[in-house]
């Protein structure tokens, strides 16, 4: 990744790349905040505490000295923008990773910073620019496109396990037997650790690998039935519930 910026005296530092399909970093951390848009593709982000999807035209923000790797679907443009931790301070930036919305205003000034010399004037047009830049990530809407991981032993096997292989068939009752839990105690410990509900979760972890499925070229109907949908409307009904459109329009 950009390791230049530790040493430019600016907050922000912009930067656009491309990326072939399938290109991966493995985990590693920034000094500074990272602000990850996917302008072409699809990125997956992954910590210790989970994965995270970044469709194309969203990105994802991930706290400074967070280690975290990434895989690129399909070809990838990504702009990055690297944020001093001291200019972070007072904004209302998650303190964990989160995928986020990127607003039409928020979409242009990060194709205009990332042309803008990385010493530029902090009083001028590019330091106001970068100035409002971060107001606009900062006011960035969260989207549910992440598959938290439990931190239990048991419970972390299974769902990286699931995450292998998402299925909405996977069982409750099934899991929490592998776990060597009751019901009610997997269900319990299950949202404690995560923040969601298995089903949830299991929806969301479907989501996750259909979006993945999408940007490299797989059919709908293939998509759904793999991933236990009863049907492709059924699984487009859920898609649009989520996420607010249709998978056919998603990555447009």
């Amino acid at each position: 990744m950009d390791d230049f910026y530790t040493e430019v005296p600016r907050a922000l530092i912009a930067t656009a790349r491309d990326y072939a399909p399938g290109d991966i970093f493995p985990s590693h951390s920034h000094a500074r905040g990272q602000f990850a848009y996917a302008a072409r593709g699809v990125i997956t982000v992954h910590t210790p505490q989970g994965n995270w999807l970044v469709p194309p035209q969203r990105a994802c923000w991930v706290p400074a000295h967070l280690a975290h790797g990434m895989r690129m679907h399909g070809a990838v443009t990504m702009h990055n923008v690297f944020i001093d931790p001291a200019a972070i301070a007072g904004k209302a930036l998650p303190s964990a990773c989160q995928v986020l919305e990127a607003a039409p205003l928020l979409r242009q000034l990060l194709a205009e910073a990332v042309s803008v010399d990385a010493l530029y004037g902090e009083q001028s047009r590019a330091g106001r620019l970068m100035a409002l830049l971060l107001d606009e990530i900062a006011a960035a809407r969260p989207l549910p496109l992440s598959a938290p991981l439990p931190q239990e032993p048991r419970l972390a096997r299974l769902c990286m396990e699931m995450l292998r292989h998402p299925s909405l068939d996977t069982d409750l009752d099934a899991m929490a037997a592998q776990a060597g839990m009751s019901r009610r105690t997997f269900t319990r410990q299950f949202r404690a650790q995560t923040g969601l509900g298995f089903a949830q979760w299991r929806q969301q972890a479907c989501l996750l690998a259909a979006i993945t499925r999408l940007a490299d070229g797989q059919a709908i109907t293939r998509i759904a039935l793999d991933l236990g949908y009863a049907s492709p409307s059924a699984f487009t009904a859920a898609f649009r519930r989520v996420l607010g459109q249709a998978p056919s329009d998603y990555l447009g």
